[in-house]
């Protein structure tokens, strides 16, 4: 993967109180990596899929321990009930469009039936995040492919991570203004780190660091976002919960509308082994404000990375242009 084009820290902004980690991305936490499959195909193309896989072993048989929160269910995400359940996932996570829900369901069935110790494994539950890119995107079409998301997932690396217009976030557009893929990462007192990845694809009223960004005239206030939090904290599934509610403060301090329209997940996962003792409830607070620091920069760094985009408005059966935000460098 390519160094990414430009972070708000790149415009003289930073966001919080706490340092970033080397990357300020989600791969800081060590182990986690991700992948892109970016489409853009004519006219009428403008999708791909994003691949988080927590740790370099087989997902399957090393589980992950993780918690699920979701502001406003307008939306899906695959193997949410496990998650709340077990409080572990089991597969990579693949974030796509919405109607490649069920495609990036099957390429993570395939790649872990075909992982080294998995012969006789008969059940599977994939998790998969997904916003609606129709607006730049011809949704209907079927696309990402099977064979496309797997190319997400066989990318996958550590180092640095692309951002803005690239993967799940190539079609999607936040505040009216291209969205995209957005990470970040903290360093927590402890010696802890913790990584945010975000797919933007939400309306609102922009605010960076708190003060409002005029936007376009008539942004609409539907659509999506999907966080993922990773961390190497040793939590419990229920801390792993609590860690991604938390990551909606992040959301809400950009300015998003939250609204009955919008599917709004946040899935947190730990690297830790889990061979020892859990963190204390009353150690949270610092990973709480780093998720939230972490997320709200994520996903300004979504736009700040973004280019102009000319697509296809699948909804309206025309073509669309979204303008990428603009801002000056210090």
């Amino acid at each position: 993967m390519t160094q990414n084009p430009s972070t708000l820290r790149d415009h003289g902004v930073s966001i919080g109180r706490y340092p970033t980690g080397p990357l300020n991305a989600i791969t800081d936490v060590d182990g986690v990596r991700v992948g892109h499959c970016t489409l853009i195909e004519g006219t009428r193309t403008r999708t791909g899929a994003t691949a988080i896989i927590p740790h370099g072993g087989n997902v399957f048989t090393r589980k992950a321990r993780a918690g699920l929160a979701v502001l406003n269910g307008f939306g899906k995400f695959s193997g949410a009930t496990q998650i709340q359940e077990l409080g572990q996932i089991e597969t990579p996570i693949l974030l796509t469009n919405t109607l490649a829900t069920g495609r990036a369901i099957d390429a993570l069935i395939a790649h872990t039936l075909a992982q080294p110790g998995n012969a006789r494994v008969t059940s599977i539950n994939a998790v998969v995040g997904e916003t609606n890119d129709s607006r730049l995107n011809d949704i209907r079409a079927p696309r990402p492919t099977v064979a496309e998301m797997t190319q997400a997932l066989d990318a996958a690396q550590d180092g640095p991570v692309a951002q803005g217009a690239v993967g799940a976030g190539t079609g999607t557009v936040a505040f009216g203004l291209k969205g995209g893929i957005g990470t970040a990462s903290r360093l927590v007192v402890g010696e802890h780190t913790l990584g945010v990845l975000v797919q933007t694809n939400f309306g609102g009223s922009l605010r960076i660091d708190g003060q409002a960004v005029a936007g376009p005239v008539g942004a609409d206030t539907d659509g999506s976002i999907v966080i993922i939090a990773a961390t190497d904290a040793p939590l419990s599934s229920r801390n792993l919960e609590r860690l991604a509610q938390r990551c909606f403060g992040g959301l809400a301090r950009t300015g998003a509308a939250l609204s009955n329209g919008s599917g709004d997940y946040a899935l947190a996962f730990s690297t830790d082994p889990g061979d020892g003792p859990s963190l204390a409830h009353d150690a949270m607070s610092p990973l709480f404000e780093a998720a939230i620091e972490a997320t709200e920069e994520a996903i300004l760094n979504s736009l700040v990375a973004a280019v102009d985009m000319d697509g296809y408005d699948a909804g309206k059966d025309a073509p669309n242009h979204i303008a990428a935000l603009t801002l000056p460098r210090p």
